[in-house]
């Protein structure tokens, strides 16, 4: 597995006078190679742009970060990493996780160390209640799903047919709609799983159209299953047939988005984060993330929740002064507050998840490029897989 440091060249000091303290090492576990490799490169370069912006170091200690590569979901070697930071590399942070697996994986680790666990990506409703010391700077899953069934409610669509990916992510997403839809009055007229490998759509397609439902909940990973998708629900005619389709933004990922092409245009989505967020703190970010690493890919959810993962653990270390103890850094974190590229944001004092606006968006195409237009919002949206 590949290791790398961050931080010792890096610019001007926040504070303190940190040369003769013992520097501050955050373990960072990540997708960096294999498939999920360019998901890893959001979320650390995400980490790297904000040390770069805020200096390495924070009251009076010297920060480094150390990357590991878990290659992909592969729980059993995050697992490995996670012992090697806390045992050899003397971590006083966990952070990263893109993948669920890991990140419930590593989680006893967090509790037995008491190590604070900062998960940057991994979304699935329940990992903050594994450990006491995981808290997310990302999202969950729920809280889109969410989102995009009340927009629907609220917009005149009164029956859906759900097609989603027949996994985790997929599972979660589908059963959150579903609960927010009827829970409104809306009516599911079929729920359909669709296995990961080669999915033939055509045929699903014909199915939602035969149904004539208002709209279409889709829900499948980003990248080449939503092109996929998407191509097939053009050409059976479902958009002539008027029925929308809707999904999370998951599907219509800003890395992706380009590459994805006009099959996208006009989907209307729900999310927490979008390039096109108009916002100076937002374009502040992506100057400074195209400037450090080039345009040639657009920064995306994961990068901002590895440069608000960076935010966190560093007004957490000016809170203890340096003088990191687990379970006071997490105490600390509970009920933080700022300003993120994708809006304001909180951590919640009781679920250790992040509070933050949902958006209701649609592909549109500005010059040469696509984008997800914001057009709507819910405020302050927590975890609802976490409602009883």
């Amino acid at each position: 597995m590949k290791i790398r440091l961050w931080g010792c060249v890096l610019g001007m000091a926040l504070g303190g006078t940190a040369a003769a303290q013992t520097p501050l090492k955050i373990g960072f576990v990540g997708e960096m190679s294999g498939q999920q490799a360019e998901y890893g490169l959001q979320m650390s370069n995400g980490a790297k742009l904000f040390l770069q912006e805020h200096g390495d170091v924070v009251a009076g200690r010297k920060i480094q970060l150390i990357i590991k590569d878990v290659g992909g979901a592969n729980p059993e070697v995050a697992k490995r990493l996670a012992q090697e930071l806390i045992t050899r590399d003397k971590v006083e942070f966990l952070a990263g996780f893109g993948f669920t697996p890991n990140a419930l994986a590593v989680a006893p680790l967090a509790t037995e160390a008491k190590i604070p666990m900062v998960v940057m990506n991994a979304a699935t409703s329940s990992i903050t209640e594994r450990s006491p010391y995981v808290v997310r700077t990302s999202m969950t899953l729920p809280q889109n799903a969410y989102a995009i069934a009340d927009w629907a409610l609220k917009n005149n669509v009164k029956t859906v047919y759900s097609l989603y990916a027949d996994y985790g992510p997929g599972q979660d997403a589908n059963a959150q709609f579903r609960k927010t839809f009827t829970g409104g009055g809306g009516k599911i007229v079929a729920e359909v799983a669709v296995p990961l490998k080669n999915p033939e759509f055509g045929p699903y397609m014909q199915r939602i159209k035969d149904a004539k439902p208002d709209a279409a909940f889709l829900w499948f990973p980003s990248g080449e299953l939503s092109v996929l998708m998407l191509r097939a629900y053009r050409e059976r005619g479902l958009e002539q047939a008027g029925i929308k389709a809707l999904g999370t933004g998951d599907g219509t990922d800003d890395m992706f988005l380009d590459s994805m092409g006009d099959v996208a245009l006009g989907l209307t989505t729900s999310f927490h984060y979008s390039a096109a967020h108009d916002s100076a703190k937002n374009k502040a970010f992506i100057k400074g993330y195209e400037s450090q690493f080039g345009t040639s890919i657009r920064p995306n959810f994961m990068a901002v929740g590895g440069y608000d993962g960076m935010a966190l653990i560093y007004e957490t270390i000016k809170k203890l002064n340096g003088k990191i103890d687990g379970t006071k850094a997490v105490e600390a974190m509970k009920g933080a507050k700022w300003e993120s590229p994708r809006g304001p944001v909180m951590i919640d004092p009781e679920t250790r998840d992040i509070v933050q606006n949902i958006y209701i968006r649609k592909v549109e195409r500005r010059g040469n490029h696509l984008y997800n237009v914001e057009f709507s919002h819910l405020d302050a949206v927590k975890d609802p897989g976490k409602i009883k």
